[in-house]
């Protein structure tokens, strides 16, 4: 199981998350920032759980472009 994080109230809008991953990250054209595509919004941390590991490298170019590192991605 993979689990990726992002705690969007700290996005700051820089869009390296897309750049790095656009296949789980897109910009939202609401307020500019970060949103993690097919997430669950828990007091503001959006988590994204897939059995699928084929995903984590991607996920993890992400988090590592993140200037703010609001991105965490964690492997089970």
């Amino acid at each position: 199981m993979v689990v990726v994080t992002l705690q969007r109230d700290k996005c700051i809008g820089c869009n390296y998350c897309v750049e790095m991953d656009p296949v789980h990250f897109q910009m939202s054209k609401k307020d500019g920032k970060s949103v993690l595509i097919h997430s669950v919004n828990t007091k503001g941390f959006f988590t994204l759980k897939s059995p699928n590991h084929t995903i984590f490298e991607s996920c993890e170019l992400a988090a590592k472009a993140c200037p703010v590192k609001i991105i965490t991605v964690k492997e089970t």
